[in-house]
């Protein structure tokens, strides 16, 4: 089962790589990881993807809560929450048929062409992981891909609580 965590740790050098060294350490796969200063400076939240079982994902938050730059670790798969990824996608199109139809798959998906070459167009999306895998399919059915690139999972809780130290 696909799991979010949320991470707020003290931005500190070194505190990425102990959390990564700790899931490599245990044998866990992260699908995706950001991070990124928050509002303080001093902090950092990391946001992982990965996939297990209730007693894995257990034990993951137990062990990264152990580390001495780590301040909280939520869940956010077991609350209701946001997920958004960005991804930017380069396809070859070297037609007008193909051209016109890349831009509709775009249109209807919420995608956006940030750049334009002689034989290719750039697409930028933000939104869910399932939502992009379903229109990088789409767009595999109008044309070739050249270049994906994908930002990984962020995500954020609804309503007013708040991951914070």
């Amino acid at each position: 089962m696909k799991r979010i965590l949320a991470i707020l740790l003290e931005n500190e050098p070194g505190s990425l790589s102990r959390i990564v060294g700790l899931f490599s350490q245990r044998a866990y796969n992260i699908d995706s990881l950001t991070v990124g200063t928050t509002d303080d400076k001093t902090l950092s939240r990391i946001t992982i993807t990965t996939h297990g079982d209730d007693r894995v994902v257990e034990q993951i938050t137990k062990q990264v809560n152990k580390l001495v730059d780590v301040l909280k670790v939520l869940d956010l798969t077991e609350i209701s929450h946001v997920e958004r990824e960005l991804l930017m996608v380069k396809v070859y199109a070297r037609n007008e048929t193909t051209r016109a139809a890349i831009t509709r798959v775009s249109d209807v998906f919420g995608g956006t062409i940030i750049d334009m070459g002689k034989q290719s167009y750039t697409i930028q999306m933000t939104s869910s992981s399932d939502k992009i895998e379903n229109f990088l399919k789409m767009l595999c059915h109008e044309s070739d891909l050249i270049e994906v690139v994908r930002s990984g999972s962020a995500g954020i809780g609804r309503g007013d609580k708040a991951l914070r130290n």
